[in-house]
């Protein structure tokens, strides 16, 4: 409920609870997927640094236990996202690679938008890797249209 100083307690119409409804249940499936986002996202970083991701680097660059990053992997795998090997370490697949190129380029767009706007540097990497899962194609097309006329 919406309170109306004049009125009291007022009701939203169906259609603004309808609308409000949808907005949590997207936030809801973003969080969901940020978590993967993040995972390869990571991964795909670490490949690049060391020529692999190991469970204990992931592990510390996210401030999670190795339990946490073996069963997050796993789910990864299942979704074909990533292959691990024994002994060695966990490797994106082609759909894994696609996903982290493409959380890449959302991160980017934003951190260059928030910097655009004279946030600085180390605020702007931060705020960036939250609101990078949650924008919207549409929203992140606007981004790319502003930073593409300044």
């Amino acid at each position: 409920m919406v309170k109306s100083a004049a009125s009291g307690p007022k009701r939203l119409a169906p259609t603004d609870a309808e609308a409000r409804a949808e907005a949590f249940q997207k936030s809801r499936d973003d969080r969901r997927f940020e978590l993967k986002e993040d995972y390869v996202e990571l991964i795909a970083e670490l490949m690049a640094q060391e020529g692999e991701a190991r469970q204990t680097d992931i592990a510390r660059r996210l401030g999670v236990t190795q339990p946490t990053v073996a069963k997050m992997l796993k789910r990864l795998a299942e979704e074909n996202l990533v292959t691990q090997r024994p002994y060695r370490g966990v490797f994106l697949t082609e759909e894994g690679q696609r996903l982290a190129a493409a959380t890449k380029r959302r991160h980017d767009i934003v951190e260059t938008l928030l910097l655009r706007l004279g946030v600085d540097p180390d605020t702007a990497r931060k705020d960036a890797e939250g609101i990078e899962h949650h924008v919207s194609d549409r929203t992140l097309k606007a981004f790319e249209l502003f930073l593409a006329t300044r």
